[in-house]
């Protein structure tokens, strides 16, 4: 479930050891972003509401985070967490340095080049390959865009303005 104001971190997928451990899979792809919680929300099921859990411990370990969360004291109680969502509270999201951006935030934002050309709009951002994809749509065509350094020149309140590389929207056409 999705609720407003929350943000899906990643899923457990199991139980690690016997003492109450999860083994949680960041969507991030970055172990190390989901510690240092001092609560996480854990939804259950696919309707189900996100329960509060504090945690007691975390650490990265692999490409995974292994946490501990109070009132999970055995494999038995971290097996009924299996294929949780991971959610917080998204007024908990660290402040952001100038220059810098959620992915989330990107959907919906107007692509353009340099001199202004519009290339479209974000519709939707493909993740966990070598880097993330932007998809583009403008009059029901898509751009794939990849969301490199090197092309990103500023991200604002309405557009993402981009130094695209000559030929690189012809490739999708």
């Amino acid at each position: 479930m999705k609720e407003k104001g929350l943000v899906l971190l990643g899923r457990v997928s199991g139980p690690h050891g016997i003492k109450g451990e999860l083994k949680i899979r960041p969507y991030s792809g970055e172990p190390e972003s989901l510690l240092g919680w001092s609560s996480l929300l854990l939804a259950v099921g696919e309707n189900a509401e996100p329960k509060a859990w504090k945690v007691e411990q975390s650490r990265a370990h692999k490409s995974w985070t292994l946490v501990k969360l109070e009132g999970c004291s055995d494999r038995s109680s971290a097996e009924l967490l299996q294929r949780a969502d991971v959610y917080i509270h998204e007024d908990e999201l660290p402040e952001l340095e100038d220059g810098e951006f959620y992915l989330r935030d990107l959907e919906g934002k107007t692509v353009k080049t340099e001199d202004g050309q519009i290339v479209g709009v974000i519709t939707g951002l493909l993740t966990g390959g070598v880097q993330d994809i932007l998809q583009v749509e403008n009059n029901g065509q898509e751009h794939l865009i990849p969301l490199v350094s090197e092309f990103v020149v500023s991200v604002n309140e309405d557009a993402v303005i981009m130094a695209l590389p000559s030929g690189l929207l012809e490739i999708n056409a």
